[in-house]
């Protein structure tokens, strides 16, 4: 070979690089190219439930058994008094003679009043009855409400996180590089 062919093979070689090289170069600053080579989903790294507590209110009522006086008739307990300071003036009079007998007649009524008054007391406190009544009380119960997932995500090298209302699966769709929330 001569170093005509030779040097002729070597500029041609050089030239049918160098084209390569620009139409790669022209291929890959395509817009369109670019974008058919752009990532079409995002990868779902992690997914995490959004939720928060809440106190709702119940009423609960129970039937409880409850313990009550009946209304007094004779509320000054007169009755009690009377009839006992009768019984003591007659046990006073049955005692001593003469002007000890009125003294005794007079204490005996008024022990006797005064014992009668008590033991009515007594019986109208104990003189009771029972009833049922209805009770009720506000109780909270705790709920647990879901508001959504957080979603970590990458694309390509670049990650970053979202807030989603459904489970995106294992990737997110993008339109021209932007992440679709909305479910489809």
């Amino acid at each position: 070979m001569n170093k005509t062919m030779i040097s002729v093979l070597v500029v041609s070689g050089v030239a049918v690089i160098g084209g390569v090289a620009i139409a790669n170069y022209q291929v890959q600053s395509d817009p369109e190219v670019q974008q058919a080579q752009a990532p079409t989903h995002a990868e779902v790294i992690r997914v995490a439930d959004i939720t928060h507590t809440e106190q709702v209110p119940r009423e609960v009522c129970r039937d409880v058994e409850v313990t009550r006086q009946k209304p007094v008739q004779d509320e000054h307990r007169i009755t009690g008094s009377v009839a006992g300071a009768i019984v003591g003036g007659v046990l006073g009079n049955q005692v001593g003679g003469g002007s000890g007998k009125k003294l005794a007649t007079i204490a005996g009524a008024a022990a006797g009043g005064y014992a009668g008054n008590k033991t009515q007391e007594r019986i109208q406190q104990s003189n009771t009855y029972t009833t049922l009544e209805t009770r009720c009380e506000m109780q909270y119960e705790s709920r647990q409400r879901h508001d959504g997932y957080q979603v970590d995500y990458r694309i390509g090298e670049e990650t970053g996180s979202v807030r989603m209302q459904h489970h995106p699966g294992d990737r997110i769709p993008l339109n021209n590089g932007e992440l679709v929330l909305s479910q489809q």
